[in-house]
């Protein structure tokens, strides 16, 4: 007859483990696992470190180039902006066609077919117009007691200053009054300053120059514009049209048009009134076949900004295979990895350790050369830059987010790259594994 066993001979249950400590206990053997993946990978890459440093060699010049590229095309856009910001946007420059000697083209230019009578109808006639100057100029050799310069001299009306965008540096420009009387007088640019005065450390303000065979007062100094890639801005001297014409050039064609439109938003509208009133004037029925263009500067502004964005793509698309070709540098190296380590990870997984293991080791030891590499890569990026600002006298721009996007371009690709050799390893059948030799 069976008895009732007593409560001290009951088979006491051992607690059920509570969904905190269930939780709590995947957590720290998943911190585990990582913390110990980081080691092996660590230790291996230690092992290794010629052909670690070897392997990350394609994403250390790879970010390094990004950097240096982005640094490149960004001092560029700074200094060209710069550079094209001194020009006026709301000015036009109509100028004559070309001709074509023994079927040879003279280039533009060089078409005697604009006269001052065609800019006194566009200042009458089109709308939105704010100031008009006809220019004529060539170039002349200069001289100041024993220093003598070839440049540009040009005769315009006094509002070509507010065209073109020129501010005083010394002195003023010269008057409507120095116009209508043919006034012997002269404002100079830098580059003509620089290479008549400056020598003999004299003001050029009230000094005479020889222009030819005429003398010329100097009333004002023009301040620096620089190269703007039309040429040297400041290699030019301005003097009144009507002098210019009566003792320097002569003739009653004029080299060009230059006006001043109201606003940007207008500009394109003054342009096509001012295309209808030349052809007009000028009897062209075909206006493919003008003897003249108009040249828009902000079309100028605006392309030399496309050029410079379309610069900085292609670098980076050059720099960004550098880190394709790391990539597949890391790839091919740990796929080598993995067949000498063949017993190795026979071993692991011999002795508990699982797949996601393996596959996380050495996807670790991928990603940890890519980031290594991406960080050495910034540094070398960053001098490089520097240098390379400093030789070429650009400014040095450094845009954190191309930093960013370098580094984190690193990553991904020890993750993308790494991941195929890791997953083979992972893989691996150990008792074929163990085999290996």
């Amino acid at each position: 007859m069976n008895t009732p066993k007593s409560d001290e001979h009951r088979a006491v249950a051992p607690p059920a483990l509570s969904p905190f400590g269930s939780q709590r206990y995947r957590r720290t053997r998943g911190l585990s696992t990582l913390s110990q993946s980081f080691r092996s990978a660590w230790q291996a890459l230690r092992s290794n470190k010629l052909r670690a440093l070897l392997t990350s060699l394609g994403i250390i010049i790879g970010v390094g180039a990004v950097i240096v590229m982005i640094s490149i095309s960004a001092g560029n856009a700074a200094l060209i902006n710069q550079r094209l910001s001194q020009l006026s946007p709301n000015e036009l420059i109509i100028r004559p066609g070309s001709v074509s000697a023994g079927g040879v083209n003279q280039g533009v230019g060089t078409r005697q077919i604009l006269t001052t009578q065609d800019a006194s109808a566009i200042a009458r006639q089109v709308p939105g117009v704010l100031a008009v100057s006809p220019v004529v100029g060539a170039g002349n050799q200069v001289i100041f007691r024993n220093q003598n310069w070839s440049t540009l001299v040009q005769g315009v009306y006094p509002n070509f200053q507010a065209i073109d965008n020129w501010q005083i540096q010394q002195g003023t420009f010269f008057s409507s009054q120095d116009e209508l009387n043919s006034r012997p007088v002269a404002v100079i640019g830098q580059t003509v300053v620089d290479n008549l005065f400056t020598p003999l450390g004299i003001d050029p303000i009230g000094q005479q120059i020889r222009i030819g065979n005429v003398s010329f007062t100097v009333i004002g100094t023009l301040a620096p514009k620089g190269a703007n890639g039309l040429g040297n801005a400041d290699d030019v001297i301005y003097v009144p049209f009507s002098t210019a014409q009566q003792r320097l050039i002569g003739g009653p064609y004029v080299n060009a048009i230059n006006v001043l439109g109201a606003n940007s938003s207008i500009l394109s509208g003054v342009q096509n009134n001012i295309q209808q009133l030349l052809d007009q004037r000028h009897q062209i029925t075909d206006p493919t076949q003008a003897d003249f263009t108009i040249q828009n500067q902000e079309q100028i502004l605006q392309t030399a900004q496309s050029v410079n964005q379309s610069l900085t793509t292609l670098l980076i698309s050059v720099a960004a295979v550098s880190l394709l070709v790391g990539g597949i540098g890391i790839m091919n190296i740990m796929l080598v990895s993995v067949t000498e380590r063949t017993r190795e990870i026979g071993i692991r997984i011999a002795i508990g350790a699982r797949q996601s293991d393996v596959l996380l080791q050495f996807l670790i030891e991928a990603i940890v050369m890519s980031i290594l590499g991406g960080l050495v890569g910034i540094l070398l990026g960053i001098g490089g830059a520097i240098v390379s600002a400093v030789l070429t006298n650009h400014p040095f721009v450094l845009n954190p987010l191309s930093v960013l996007l370098a580094f984190g371009f690193a990553a991904v690709v020890g993750i993308l790259f790494g991941f195929y050799p890791a997953q083979r390893a992972s893989r691996l059948d150990p008792i074929v594994a163990l085999r290996a030799e």
